[in-house]
């Protein structure tokens, strides 16, 4: 599988923790170099050196997936300094579930702006350099909740389903610069997501039950890994993978 992995220049939002620093481990481990974008610029550096110090290829960049000229700035870094892009992976993500009714508007601005707008000026700041190489590989990050809008998920789920949207109308639209578009949709997984729930009983209910059935990081990065090693002329398209002991 590594085969068309290896030295490929793969840019990851929302890499300072949980999926996006466990595929960034994952495809260091074979042969990528790994650009990491995150607000948390400690953190990023901390795992780019702990990949550099393992042998592995890693540049960290502070990136704010809500600021466009920020999200512009990571991408064109990656192609100045690697002289391409080959694959984005559009993971930064935040899930403040709550009612409706409890009017959290805030939180649900910030859904919007991270979960759409972050991975439109993705799109944005990548296409241009792919679409001039003819070649390329956009990797969006949906969810469960992008199929089925569970409970308090009203927000969270309708920007995940405009991911799959964006995602599929992009999917179209690239076809004549030969590249790939991939949908990976998760459901419970390790990460910090729950910690971002602040309505006190939606975030009850969930780690009562989500931390026992979760499972690890690593089975997203080898979603990512199967998807980006296929040949080139293998569009994997979309990925929906839950826990064996998921139900919804």
């Amino acid at each position: 599988m590594n085969n068309n992995v290896a030295n490929k220049i793969v840019v990851i939002t929302g890499a300072s923790s949980g999926l996006g620093a466990e595929t960034a481990r994952h495809l260091a481990v074979l042969g990528a170099t790994v650009v990491l974008g995150a607000r948390r610029e400690d953190r990023i550096t901390t795992l780019a050196e702990s990949i550099i110090a393992k042998g592995g290829k890693a540049l960290a960049i502070e990136t704010d997936v809500t600021d466009r000229a920020s999200v512009q700035n990571l991408i064109d870094t990656a192609v100045n300094t690697y002289g391409r892009i080959d694959v984005l992976l559009n993971n930064a993500g935040v899930m403040p579930l709550s009612p409706l009714e409890k009017l959290r508007v805030d939180e649900w601005d910030l859904m919007i702006d991270v979960n759409i707008k972050g991975v439109l000026y993705g799109i944005a700041a990548a296409l241009p350099h792919m679409k001039e190489q003819k070649s390329g590989h956009i990797i969006n990050v949906s969810s469960v909740a992008g199929h089925h809008v569970l409970d308090s998920s009203a927000v969270y789920s309708a920007t995940k389903f405009a991911v799959r949207a964006l995602s599929e109308g992009l999917r179209g639209e690239v076809k004549p610069y030969n590249l790939r578009t991939t949908i990976i949709s998760p459901g419970a997984v390790q990460s910090e997501l729950l910690n971002g729930i602040h309505d006190e009983a939606t975030a009850k209910q969930l780690q009562s039950f989500v931390p026992e059935i979760a499972i690890s990081a690593d089975s997203f990065a080898r979603c990512v890994a199967f998807a980006i090693s296929q040949p080139e002329d293998v569009d994997i398209n979309e990925i929906l993978f839950r826990p064996t002991k998921q139900k919804i």
